[in-house]
């Protein structure tokens, strides 16, 4: 996979913690659906709201003083909507050490000035 440059970065904070020590999975999930959002609407050309999220799997935990990094790149597009694959790494160590942690494919569909679905724009080459 060559992920090219990450839509986001963010760093978790102690209150994104869940019980376990680990980072809450709402807070990731979140953070993915932020950076499909901003890649949607770019290919949109406009309002999006994410309709379903598919084949969402966890690799390995995301620790407190990880660097997220969240790439996105279009999957599919259909008539009023957009998939979106979606995949986090983590950077540890310092930078000495990157781990996926977790990758999922959202679907987005284009909202007009009613929030209805509406066409997707023509796909520029």
């Amino acid at each position: 996979m060559n992920p090219g440059e990450p839509i986001l970065r963010v760093v978790p904070q102690p209150a994104d913690i869940n019980a376990n020590g680990h980072i809450f999975g709402g807070w990731v999930l979140s953070q993915m659906d932020i950076a499909g959002g901003i890649i949607a609407g770019r290919v949109c050309q406009g309002p999006v709201a994410t309709v379903a999220i598919e084949g969402m799997s966890f690799h390995a935990p995301i620790l407190l003083r990880d660097l997220i990094s969240v790439y996105a790149v279009v999957e599919r597009r259909g008539r009023t909507s957009v998939a979106i694959k979606i995949d986090v790494t983590a950077s540890r160590d310092r930078g000495e050490t990157v781990v996926k942690v977790t990758s999922g494919v959202f679907t987005f569909v284009a909202l007009d000035e009613n929030a209805r679905p509406r066409p997707l724009p023509p796909a520029t080459a």
